[in-house]
């Protein structure tokens, strides 16, 4: 059976292959895209396997079997090429379709229209280096392109004449019909002759995922309006699927290039002359839900690039308002803000690309923009003004439909709120004891507790994150101090983000009010006054509740081994968990070392490759235990 061009390439684009092949191989991640596990094809003891979502396909460096998901279906199901097919596709909820006339009418159709488009783009670029376009050339040469950028991106020029393209394609027997139909001319109500649709333009070519002209966007010269004019919907083009340079970056991004989402077209197009070659562009719409889909296909967390202005502020909440109801585990935004006045056009030609490296090493991460949303400008200085903001917030968290993302953003938020009842709290010093305000409410479980008590998992992360997190444990005054440490460490384990989250809930609950007649018990039972006993109880006992009790007991022995300090000397446990802390952000960091053998193996995944890649990670792996033991 033959399939309609495009719905295989549709069929790839949604279905994930780590997915597909993890129902029959138990898989590993081992960088990025790539995973790892024991072939399905022979008998081995030592994993060969390898799956790459990115470029998705999977090869086994043992008995040689190759293919993407419809093979790897093919071959373990015995099923034939159609019958895998029409399996994935019903999986991923995507119409089979079926090669009736009107079906095969359709994509013929379509066809049709993509060869007037591409028709069309020649056209443009030859008009742009003739006399009529040197308005054009001097504008994009004036903006910093060269003529290789020039050809590159396909860039041309619409004459400003009702038919000069029209008269061009009429005299290459294209029917007017397929002309209007194409987005290329408007036709009249009133059935007048139809009128080209842009003029007096420089022309932008945009292509659909593979490489193909599928339709334009044209910037005026000279006054008029609107400033930008993009191709109308089309059979060929949706304005709501498709990002300026998505096929670019979708080879970039399998080169782990970072995915970046600018306003403009002269912002992609000095993006990827930076460098950024994963940068794309929305079609003159605030980001979709469809584009969103694509941007998610391409990184986990793409970069959303905004002019630093305040319209750049409006189209970032806008975009994060659009996002939260489609969140789901590892998947995000990262927000770059670019300074006052600037895009990332003009950002490079004055600053260079360093200066967009900057700013991708400040992104803010969604929830930061969630929270700027809810409070930038409102005052939280009485009990009435926070409880209507943790009102606003909870109903903001609400839209995330995604249960387990949702626990995570509530239980951040619940960190952020209670951190803003107590702006006027002094700092802890060694040795100095807490004043206690009265009795508070008993704090209920938190839903990050909830879902420990659910998975009832044990503690799976490494050792340097279970020291770092045990030590504050055993020495809970330093959570006075390292807050705003402990909340940017960057942990992978989900078990240990709860207990990381647990402990700063604490913190806050801590810092509100302790009941005095526990005081009284507490130091009836030996506590001699001390304010680090009385803390650890009272956190003990909020993680109990939270369910995180478990995790917590298996974090405390970690930190005994990798700490060699006096339990009495204050500044040097926080010394040395400052050093713990800094060298985990520098493995996380990814060494160029790793890197350069990472790009290695996409660009050829040979056995060699393979195991100097593997030889690194295990490295690493050294390295970080070394380090948490002293």
């Amino acid at each position: 059976m033959a399939f309609p061009p495009g719905f295989l390439d549709e069929l790839r684009a949604r279905l994930s292959l780590s997915e597909v092949v993890g129902r029959k191989v138990s898989l590993k991640r081992k960088s990025g895209a790539e995973h790892l596990g024991l072939c399905p094809f022979h008998n081995e003891k030592t994993p060969s396997f390898t799956v790459n979502d990115k470029k998705g396909f999977f090869y086994c460096f043992g008995c040689h079997e190759k293919g993407d998901a419809v093979g790897f279906v093919m071959k373990t199901e015995g099923l034939s090429f159609p019958e895998a097919v029409e399996k994935l596709a019903h999986e991923v909820g995507l119409p089979v379709p079926r090669a009736t006339p009107v079906e095969r009418e359709r994509a013929e159709r379509v066809s049709t229209l993509q060869q007037v488009v591409e028709e069309a783009a020649r056209w443009f670029q030859k008009q742009l280096r003739l006399p009529v376009g040197r308005q054009g050339l001097d504008y994009l040469r004036g903006r910093g392109l060269g003529d290789a950028t020039i050809d590159d991106f396909r860039l041309g020029f619409a004459p400003d004449s009702r038919e000069g393209l029209l008269a061009h394609l009429k005299r290459e027997n294209v029917p007017v019909e397929k002309i209007v139909e194409a987005g290329l001319a408007i036709q009249p109500d009133d059935n007048r002759e139809p009128y080209d649709r842009f003029r007096g333009r420089v022309m932008f070519t945009i292509n659909d995922r593979r490489g193909r002209a599928i339709a334009f966007g044209g910037r005026v010269m000279g006054a008029g309006e609107p400033k930008y004019l993009n191709s109308p919907e089309t059979p060929l083009f949706h304005k709501g699927a498709n990002l300026y340079c998505l096929d670019r970056a979708r080879q970039a991004a399998t080169k782990d290039q970072p995915v970046i989402v600018a306003e403009g077209y002269m912002d992609v197009i000095a993006l990827h002359g930076a460098g950024f070659t994963g940068a794309v562009a929305p079609l003159g719409t605030a980001l979709t839900e469809g584009q969103l889909a694509e941007l998610w296909k391409l990184a986990d967390e793409p970069y959303l690039c905004f002019d630093g202005d305040n319209a750049g502020r409006r189209a970032a909440n806008r975009a994060a308002e659009r996002a939260l109801p489609l969140l789901r585990a590892g998947k995000s935004l990262r927000f770059l803000a670019l300074p006052a006045g600037e895009d990332p056009d003009s950002l490079i030609r004055t600053r260079g690309p360093d200066a967009i490296r900057r700013s991708l090493d400040l992104a803010q991460p969604l929830s930061d923009v969630v929270w700027s949303m809810e409070t930038e400008g409102k005052p939280t200085d009485t009990p009435e003004r926070r409880a209507s903001l943790q009102r606003a917030i909870e109903q903001r968290v609400a839209e995330i439909a995604d249960p387990v993302v949702r626990d995570f953003y509530r239980t951040e938020m619940r960190s952020r709120l209670g951190r803003l009842r107590r702006p006027d709290r002094i700092p802890w010093q060694p040795g100095q004891r807490r004043p206690f305000r009265g009795a508070g409410p008993e704090p209920a479980p938190f839903a990050a507790g909830s879902a420990a008590r659910r998975a009832g998992t044990d503690l799976d992360g490494s050792r340097q994150e279970r020291a770092l997190l045990g030590a504050l444990l055993e020495r809970p005054a330093m959570l006075h101090v390292l807050a705003e440490d402990v909340a940017a460490l960057p942990i992978a384990s989900p078990e240990l983000v709860r207990l990381r989250s647990g402990l700063l809930d604490a913190l806050s609950l801590i810092s509100e009010g302790i009941d005095p007649a526990a005081e009284e018990a507490l130091m009836g039972s030996g506590a001699e006054g001390a304010d680090a006993p009385l803390e650890a109880r009272l956190i003990e006992e909020h993680l109990e509740r939270s369910g995180l009790g478990r995790l917590a007991a298996v974090a405390r022995p970690r930190a005994r081994e990798a700490f060699r300090v006096d339990p009495a000397d204050a500044d040097g446990w926080v010394g040395q968990w400052r050093r713990m802390a800094r060298h985990l952000n520098q493995l996380t960091a990814e060494p160029e070392e790793l890197k350069r053998a990472e790009e290695a193996l996409a660009e050829d995944m040979n056995e060699e490759n393979l195991r100097r890649l593997e030889a690194i990670l295990e490295r690493i792996r050294r390295e970080s235990i070394e380090s948490g033991a002293g």
